[in-house]
């Protein structure tokens, strides 16, 4: 069998984590699929999969396998795709990933109009907040907050974010504002596992840092706890800028403590494609890319 077949098979068996469900995304019949991976794996000498009677899962080489097999496909549909001429219009699938809540406020926006203005494609985003692999899980393009380890990717820097302490006029009010880090120490303090590591929040003032080891009063999972908890007046929380923009546009939070704020995080748009990157993927950044840039949140 072909090799670029055998390895389409197995990744649609893999990703599907199923034989059936691989074989539904191809459109081919189950057995076919069975031989197509039986196929590859003698010509490997190598087992790929664990097989039960529920469950497909990769096996430590096939791991290694599939990110190399996603990474040859892919190149192979760009080689193609500009031979053709199909860049001339955008068309296809392109998968896209960014932290949940950026992902929900900046990013669908632009999903929308993309879809809108290029009736040809299809988007699955995936919000997150953790980094994801675009290698290994397969996506397009991906929003990043914070500096960027060394990496084979392709990256756009379109803005930046700071952290911030905020809270509600109506707890500045009842419970003054505090005047510095250790200040905080005498207010409720409302942390979000989303944002911080761990309960020492980090400050920099006059070229010097800080760490100050709060004692907060609530815990919560999600941003949008914290934003809910503080816009009631419970307290001060810490968050990045973007994700209360709209909250300190109208007033119903107020910054504290900016002369003590670390040095702003960057946000980037990075891709996995390089010269040979394909109009679906350059239409959409430069789609977004001009509407993050534009948005006074982010700069």
């Amino acid at each position: 069998m072909d090799q670029l077949h055998l390895m389409q098979v197995y990744v649609a068996v893999a990703e599907e984590q199923g034989f059936a469900a691989g074989a539904r995304k191809l459109g081919i019949s189950p057995p076919a699929v069975t031989r197509a991976v039986a196929a590859l794996e003698d010509k490997l000498s190598v087992k790929l999969l664990n097989r039960t009677t529920r469950h497909v899962r990769t096996t430590e080489a096939g791991e290694r396998y599939l990110i190399d097999a996603r990474r040859i496909l892919h190149e192979v549909q760009v080689a193609n795709e500009a031979a053709i001429g199909i860049n001339a219009k955008p068309r296809g699938r392109l998968a896209i990933t960014a932290p949940v809540l950026f992902g929900k406020m900046f990013v669908m926006p632009a999903i929308v109009d993309y879809l809108q203005r290029f009736p040809d494609t299809e988007v699955e985003a995936v919000f997150l907040d953790r980094v994801v692999n675009l290698l290994e899980e397969g996506l397009d393009v991906g929003i990043r907050i914070g500096q960027l380890p060394d990496s084979s990717m392709r990256a756009l820097r379109v803005g930046s974010v700071r952290l911030i302490l905020c809270a509600s006029p109506e707890y500045i009010k009842y419970r003054g504002i505090p005047q510095s880090p250790d200040d905080l120490m005498d207010h409720n303090c409302i942390y979000s596992r989303a944002v911080n590591a761990n309960s020492e929040w980090h400050f920099e003032h006059n070229g010097q840092q800080q760490r100050t080891k709060i004692k907060p009063r609530l815990i919560v999972s999600t941003n949008d706890a914290a934003i809910e908890a503080a816009k009631s007046g419970f307290g001060i929380t810490r968050l990045l800028s973007y994700q209360v923009a709209p909250l300190l546009a109208s007033g119903e939070l107020k910054i504290l403590l900016e002369n003590y704020e670390p040095s702003p995080s960057p946000i980037h748009i990075v891709h996995r494609e390089g010269h040979l990157a394909s109009t679906k993927v350059r239409a959409f950044i430069d789609l977004i890319a001009k509407q993050l840039r534009d948005d006074r949140a982010l700069n």
